[in-house]
């Protein structure tokens, strides 16, 4: 078990690092931020020379690969780090020097334990692009077929490994504070980043979402899931088609291929919902390095380490909030989300409503170049907390996707308006999943499935479970010991302090002697 020492130390020199990119200034102005953290803040900045202007991108590039998808993640969170780091965060990007190649060569002869020219005729040295867990490179198969190989950086797994005890353990402290760094829920946010980052780096995983998602998105015309090459697949190495194409973001390759950049835009919206609200499962990592557009118009996309899953009754729910946000019908938006239990009902679903009308009424009928998804996103995390609306983390993969989706859109046509697009299709699905049919082909299936467990639900009876909202039930979280004994309260703060203190002055000598040697 790793030493409270050691995670103090950690969060120490993390601190500093921020507070070199002038990054802590906003923890200690919000007023939300426990006085506790406050104190640790302050130490951590102790010494150093803070910009004018706050570079949260640039400090979480910096502390390494693991701070790089924890801040991806909190760009999505405005409501934890504020509006302006959220915004700052979203220019994270996700690169690192590459690993030289005979790392990379020594990594693939190593996972499938035989030499490399057995896989590939031929193997470009330099990576077609180089990210915080993996790096790519183009090779040419022994069949003659042109692929793209993906493979771990070395020592990745246990790196992260590290991060993320210490990322759980800082949690755990700040949600014991109580308050609103309890509402935000701390440390579940933490383990599904933690769940999220594991499917990265097992390669396997990613291969298996790919295929997953090619096999649902088989009738869809104009979008293209890569084939695995299951021979040259395993944990840390996976191998797939090369796409050729245009990346989605570069519009001017892609008017002077001849495209329709408007038709392209709808398509991505349109392409994104079926994904999202059909099928309940879509690709979650939709930025512009990871879409392409082939000759014949058709989205190509790569990278399918970050999947989301929304099930169906959170989807129904789902769809009827954008579809009454689009028309205008704020009282139905407020009883889903009573329904889905994501309110307090001891709150007011009319005052909800009313909260609802202020932020949806000014995006309808505007075009996202003047008032976006994305603000509106932010918007509603800001009434949140006047109704003590808990964080629901089986939607921040599509909340962050929404905003992806909406960038893109916008870089290929400014006038596009996302809600013009959505409605239509969001509304079609809702008349084919809560119509008449659709009804009572739910309720024979259900009565049917019921009397199925019938004879279970029998033996059962005596149980007493309490009904179900809208998010799926969480994960176990880990066990932590905290250094806060909740019997003394804030008594035994001062120790941690002289102890992070300590920490800060011994840190802020070794940088030092490491300056004056």
């Amino acid at each position: 078990m790793t030493r409270p020492s050691t995670h103090i130390w950690r969060l120490l020199r993390w601190g500093r690092t921020l507070a070199r990119h002038g990054a802590l200034r906003g923890i200690e102005s919000d007023p939300n931020t426990p006085p506790q953290v406050r104190r640790l803040t302050r130490i951590a900045r102790f010494g150093t020379v803070q910009p004018r202007l706050p570079d949260y991108a640039g400090a979480f590039q910096d502390i390494g690969p693991a701070a790089i998808k924890l801040g991806q993640t909190l760009a999505t969170r405005p409501d934890i780090v504020g509006d302006e780091a959220a915004q700052n965060l979203l220019s994270l990007q996700d690169s690192l020097p590459p690993v030289p190649f005979a790392a990379i060569k020594a990594e693939i002869e190593r996972s499938f334990a035989r030499p490399i020219e057995s896989l590939f005729a031929s193997i470009e040295e330099e990576p077609v692009g180089a990210a915080s867990i993996a790096q790519v490179h183009r090779a040419v198969t022994t069949e003659g077929k042109t692929v793209a190989v993906k493979v771990l950086r070395p020592g990745i797994r246990e790196k992260f490994a590290e991060d993320i005890l210490t990322y759980e353990w800082a949690a755990a402290h700040l949600e014991a504070l109580g308050g609103e760094a309890a509402r935000l829920r701390p440390r579940l946010v933490i383990a599904n980043f933690k769940r999220w980052t594991l499917r990265e780096l097992d390669l396997r995983r990613e291969a298996a979402s790919a295929s997953e998602l090619a096999e649902k998105m088989a009738a869809t015309e104009g979008y293209r899931v890569p084939g695995i090459d299951w021979d040259r697949t395993n944990g840390r190495v996976m191998t797939i088609d090369w796409i050729d194409g245009i990346k989605i973001s570069e519009t001017e390759a892609l008017r002077a291929a001849g495209h329709d950049l408007d038709a392209l835009a709808e398509h991505l919206v349109l392409t994104f919902l079926k994904q999202a609200i059909s099928m309940g499962y879509f690709h979650a990592d939709m930025h512009q390095g990871n879409l392409f557009v082939e000759a014949d118009g058709t989205i190509a996309a790569i990278d399918f380490g970050i999947m989301g899953r929304i099930d169906r009754r959170a989807r129904l729910w789902l769809a009827e909030i954008l579809y009454g946000l689009t028309t205008g019908n704020y009282r139905r938006v407020a009883e889903i989300h009573f329904e889905a239990q994501y309110v307090p009902s001891y709150h007011s679903v009319d005052e909800f409503a009313t909260a609802l009308r202020a932020v949806g009424e000014p995006t309808r009928g505007r075009p996202v170049s003047e008032l976006s998804v994305g603000q509106m996103l932010d918007s509603l995390f800001a009434i949140t907390r006047e109704f003590d609306m808990q964080t629901q983390p089986h939607l921040l993969l599509l909340q962050k996707t929404m905003v992806m989706v909406e960038g893109l859109a916008t870089q290929l046509n400014p006038r596009i308006n996302m809600w013009d697009v959505a409605a239509p299709y969001v509304r079609e699905w809702i008349r084919d999943e809560l119509g008449p049919e659709a009804a009572i082909a739910d309720r024979v299936r259900r009565d049917a499935e019921t009397l199925l467990r019938l004879p279970d639900l029998l033996r059962r009876l005596e149980e007493k479970y309490p009904p179900k909202g809208g998010a799926p039930e969480p994960p176990p979280l880990p066990e932590v010991e905290l250094i806060l004994d909740r019997r003394r309260g804030e008594r035994r703060w001062p120790g941690y302090v002289a102890a992070a203190l300590a920490g800060g002055l011994a840190l802020w000598g070794a940088q030092a002697l490491h300056l004056l040697g």
